[in-house]
């Protein structure tokens, strides 16, 4: 299946490693042109290698933390001046720290809105102006399956990833005129480093895998799957929606 992807330029947050790795492979793996980002620079740069050896796609590495205001700014601006606009706007952040109500300080809280959403918001804006004038955009946000069905002791997660989903539906509801479509997609558990910390961190993640009804965790490539399916041309009526990559975990039935 062709998914229209050749050549749209796509910025994949939080790409050096886990689910915005994924992310980036698939991407880059359809011909998008992949601008990944992360903290750390060295890591940043194998995962470039190691992008463009397995897709023979072109991968820029901009280096910085999207959880701090001047970084981000700057990050945005380097990636519109390397390609003038994104076609396609990826949101990722690492997972904020466990806790309960009492374990969690304001340092915390502060923390958990800059990365999980002020920086949604910072990336939205600086690169939606180039989609409006193109009439052609995809926003996608991974967030959690925890703003369906909250998961105990991830408080901070289960908070502030709830305000992203009512960010990326509300700009579906905006934004549909110009042809841009925002959804988000929610990531059950993966195998990730991510998952292996959870799991060490709180015994009772130690049983998760028998509540999910496939009987497996996820692997990061399933997941990268989805999100470039949504990225493509053939999602071009999918919008505002909430889509769990999970195996069946959540018991929902919307």
């Amino acid at each position: 299946m062709d998914l229209g992807l050749k050549n749209k330029v796509a910025f994949i947050a939080a790409s050096s490693k886990g689910l915005g790795k994924s992310v980036a492979l698939e991407l880059a793996g359809e011909g998008a042109i992949a601008i990944i980002n992360g903290r750390n620079k060295e890591e940043l740069e194998k995962t470039k290698q190691e992008i463009e050896e397995q897709t023979n796609a072109k991968v820029l590495a901009i280096a910085g933390d999207l959880s701090i205001e001047t970084e981000r700014n700057k990050i945005i601006t380097s990636a519109l001046q390397a390609y003038n606009k994104i076609d396609i706007l990826v949101t990722n952040t690492g997972g904020p720290p466990t806790g309960r109500i009492e374990d969690l300080k304001k340092e915390d809280w502060d923390h958990a809105y800059n990365s999980l959403l002020a920086s949604v918001v910072a990336l939205v804006t600086g690169f939606l102006p180039g989609m409006k004038q193109q009439k052609w955009g995809r926003i996608i946000s991974i967030t959690s399956i925890t703003v369906k069905q909250p998961v105990n002791n991830l408080l901070l997660s289960n908070s502030v990833r709830a305000s992203v989903t009512g960010l990326i539906k509300t700009l579906a509801n905006e934004l549909g005129i110009y042809n841009i479509t925002a959804n988000n997609v929610l990531p059950g558990y993966t195998e990730t480093e991510r998952l292996k910390d959870l799991m060490n961190n709180s015994p009772s993640f130690a049983s998760v895998k028998n509540e999910i009804p496939l009987g497996r965790f996820g692997t990061p490539a399933e997941f990268g799957a989805a999100v470039a399916f949504l990225a493509s041309e053939r999602a071009s009526y999918i919008t505002g929606i909430s889509l769990p990559v999970d195996g069946g975990w959540i018991r929902g039935i919307v």
